[in-house]
């Protein structure tokens, strides 16, 4: 059971400076609570180069009060609520936000993407393919965008989620703000970033994991060849999670990103009952060859030895590397150097990549 003092030391930990996913589970994992982790942050960051406090706890007090306002509430990555699928994704937030029904994260889930600038015809199809794969008794997950998005969102309702990239009490962008509380009171809503937060170009990036994270496949609808939509499929197919696309002209720069997804190994999709067929029952083994999963870096929390967080800078440079690359270099073992990391990275020195690479801060 989560006491109170602990989820608030928690909330706190995951907001103090330079703390991420990554860092948060090595800090739990390493110091058994948030609050002994806490109490250790100022000597990690010391050893990394940089003077060390963590978050006030006057700024904690006003976030959970702020969450109470807005209606909703907080769940933590070892609650039973916590969605599976979400929570085997490299990286996955240790907290959210949400209002609704929790229990739709739970259930089987698709995600559907696609274009905000999309075509008429695209966006009806999308309303028709979310409504036929919420009778099949999926969630639809999507990110509350114009075009695509908001289409899923109103195909499936209320059997829908939405993830967004502010903080839970803001609604973006403001012409759906009618839908975003829709969701919020029929279906489910969801936010990693804190009340209060206006969303900004880096927060996209992780929006687009949890969507991603959440399902079993990824449906891309109509979508440019650059565009976040194709980053949401990616981060799937590195999930190991299906990744499908709907074919469109090749007269029509709006489908190029779904026939290059096709080229490059998603699944071609042509009805809901075709995404019903790849999806039930999956168990982790999909048909898209598009990006094959990539293996995160096993550590072993238990063994996290001491080793110069110097000696580890120095190997690193503003261009990301695998850590299994510095484990090999460094002539180190892999818990220390990942601890080594750790110390780096609470002190601002360390920025984490996708697929598991670090560098140096630019």
């Amino acid at each position: 059971m989560l006491t109170q003092e602990e989820a608030f030391a928690r909330i706190r930990l995951l907001r103090s400076p330079n703390i991420g996913p990554v860092s948060y589970s090595m800090l739990l994992a390493r110091f058994g609570t948030a609050a002994e982790a806490l109490a250790a942050l100022p000597d990690l960051g010391g050893r990394g180069g940089k003077q060390y406090r963590a978050a006030p706890a006057d700024r904690i007090e006003r976030e959970v009060e702020a969450v109470r306002r807005a209606g909703a509430k907080y769940l933590f990555h070892d609650q039973p609520d916590y969605p599976r699928l979400l929570g085997e994704m490299d990286g996955s937030p240790p907290i959210l936000t949400w209002r609704g029904d929790i229990s739709l994260a739970s259930k089987p889930c698709v995600a559907m993407v696609g274009a905000r600038n999309a075509s008429a015809a695209a966006v009806k199809l999308a309303r028709d393919f979310a409504k036929g794969l919420s009778q099949s008794g999926f969630t639809v997950v999507s990110g509350l965008a114009r075009g695509i998005d908001g289409a899923a969102h109103e195909g499936a309702f209320p059997q829908t989620t939405g993830v967004i990239a502010s903080g839970i009490d803001i609604a973006y962008p403001p012409q759906h703000s009618e839908l975003q509380e829709r969701i919020a009171q029929e279906g489910l809503l969801l936010a990693e970033q804190p009340p209060g937060t206006e969303p900004r170009g880096s927060h996209f990036p992780s929006r687009n994991r949890i969507i991603a994270g959440l399902a079993a496949g990824t449906l891309v609808v109509e979508a440019a060849v650059k565009s976040g939509s194709l980053i949401t499929a990616r981060l799937a197919g590195e999930a190991g999670r299906e990744v499908m696309a709907i074919p469109g002209s090749p007269l029509e720069a709006r489908s190029h990103g779904c026939n290059h997804l096709i080229r490059e190994g998603a699944v071609l999709v042509q009805s809901p009952e075709d995404v019903t067929e790849l999806l039930s029952g999956f168990e982790g083994a999909p048909r898209s060859t598009f990006r094959e999963p990539v293996s995160p870096f096993e550590y072993t929390p238990e063994d996290l030895a001491d080793v110069e967080p110097a000696d580890i800078a120095s190997l690193l440079t503003t261009a990301p590397v695998y850590v299994d690359e510095l484990v090999r270099q460094s002539g180190q073992g892999a818990a220390a150097v990942q601890l080594a990391l750790l110390e780096l990275e609470i002190a601002g020195r360390l920025e984490r990549h996708a697929a598991g690479k670090v560098s140096l801060s630019s």
